[in-house]
């Protein structure tokens, strides 16, 4: 198939297209690199079957194409914080210029959005089926929100367009190609024990999150995508293993050797205080179920963090 992926250049985009490319598709990249990285897509360059295209999603965009990855928007706090209007009109505009595009080519669409649609639950583990508990104007909410409403662009273009969706929620995804400067959990907490400073702990340390190696995600993505037309989602795709912020910094101290402590600090503004993804749907539909174990999924992502450290220091 001709796949175009959006954010082609991110960290889950790079891993997306190995295996696309690995499975004999043709791919065509769009990134506007603002977080996706060059550095990232280098090994795809000889490849016949690769395309990148410096592309912002706010504009539209056509190719010839049969399925499409909606991937691109920042999914850091730290970037999206600090951008939050270009963030919501990734995720909006963006949507819209996909969908329009799937709609003219009669292309199938996959959605990657987040479990930042259920906000800070109030249940838990959190189901496809629950609303969520989300704050519309805090200092996360041009994520939240972007990615809710994206959802709702989608399954209002299969019911008026009949576009065919797909839509997968997914949760704390980690692993090699996550960039130094990420700014999420398992990046942060890596690069402070490589170097023996402070791990930088916010509020108790006791809120939770499930974490779910890439080549996981990967899979789940790959099997919603080439999915019956039917199912469409949304389909949690997430680890339902669950850690607190001290227990993930205690297993990263001890894996890396490292001398650091933790230092705490104020619990940011609307930080969600448990993350655990019910993983039924897509353990019955797409007989899908994670299967990197968090230490050894950590590992990898470790050994990879040290050669970045490396490099940045030549």
């Amino acid at each position: 198939m001709r796949i175009l992926i959006t954010g082609g250049a991110g960290f889950i985009g790079t891993h997306l297209t190995s295996r696309l490319l690995s499975e004999g598709h043709e791919v065509i990249a769009i990134d506007n690199f603002f977080t996706g990285s060059k550095e990232n897509v280098k090994q795809f360059l000889e490849n016949k079957n690769y395309e990148i295209i410096r592309h912002d999603v706010t504009v539209p965009f056509s190719a010839e194409v049969e399925l499409i990855f909606n991937l691109a928007c920042p999914a850091s706090p730290i970037h999206y914080q600090k951008f939050p209007v270009q963030t919501l009109k990734t995720s909006l505009l963006g949507a819209i210029n996909m969908l329009e595009l799937a709609r003219e080519k009669n292309a199938r669409i996959v959605q990657a959005s987040t479990s930042e649609v259920y906000g800070d639950p109030t249940i838990s583990p959190q189901i496809e089926s629950y609303w969520g508990n989300v704050n519309p104007i805090g200092m996360r909410s041009c994520y939240d929100e972007g990615k809710r409403a994206s959802e709702a662009l989608f399954f209002d273009y299969y019911r008026q367009y009949g576009v065919e969706i797909k839509v997968a929620r997914i949760f704390n995804t980690y692993g090699p190609n996550m960039a130094l400067n990420d700014g999420r959990v398992i990046s942060n907490f890596i690069v402070q024990a490589l170097q023996n400073k402070p791990i930088t702990m916010y509020g108790d340390g006791l809120q939770t999150r499930s974490f779910c190696f890439v080549n996981d995600l990967i899979e789940g993505l790959f099997r919603l995508a080439f999915s019956r037309s039917e199912i469409q989602g949304p389909v949690n795709l997430g680890n339902p293993t669950e850690f607190t912020m001290i227990e993930l910094a205690e297993m990263v101290i001890k894996l890396t050797g490292s001398k650091s402590k933790l230092e705490f600090k104020e619990l940011p503004s609307d930080d969600p205080k448990q993350r655990k993804p019910d993983i039924s749907c897509a353990q019955k539909y797409l007989n899908w179920d994670p299967g990197i174990n968090l230490s050894t999924g950590l590992e990898a992502t470790i050994n990879y963090f040290k050669l970045e450290l490396l490099k940045s220091f030549r």
